[in-house]
């Protein structure tokens, strides 16, 4: 016979493999087989917040993974303020600086902006977030907008 512990042990860690497979044993009347790794994932996490018996950090853990992948937590209102501050959200930031002392090109500024705004925009969208190569494209957007409104 299998007892609690070794579930509540396997939750604990995110053991995704010796949950599924202490699934299968405790419950084999029931659905087994998710449609995908990331599906089993989600319901070992949403099981996790659930349990009161698994220590808070890991249900903490699951509570931020299931928010950050856009699934309900299952952790009790009272428990996530306490699991935010363990794990908060973390946000991206970029900033795009582009003023003048020159009252003349202070109309173009907007554009240079926007300019550096497309590129930053574009590498979020295709998942690229490194400042390492954000940046030299920013910069050199600018040049080329600047060159090209001035000539």
């Amino acid at each position: 016979m299998i007892g609690p512990e070794i579930m509540r042990r396997a939750l604990e860690e995110h053991d995704l493999v010796t949950c599924c497979k202490l699934w299968e044993h405790v419950a084999p009347n029931l659905p087994q087989a998710p449609k995908s790794e990331h599906e089993a994932r989600f319901v070992m996490h949403y099981a996790c917040t659930l349990a009161g018996n698994v220590v808070l950090r890991s249900r903490a853990y699951s509570h931020r993974w299931l928010v950050d992948n856009g699934y309900p937590s299952g952790l009790p209102d009272e428990l996530k303020p306490r699991a935010e501050r363990m794990f908060p959200k973390i946000m991206d930031a970029v900033g795009i600086a582009c003023g003048t002392a020159s009252e003349a090109m202070r109309p173009l500024v907007p554009y240079v902006r926007g300019a550096m705004e497309h590129v930053v925009l574009d590498h979020y969208a295709d998942g690229v977030k490194d400042p390492k190569i954000i940046k030299p494209r920013m910069l050199e957007a600018r040049r080329k907008a600047i060159k090209q409104l001035i000539g």
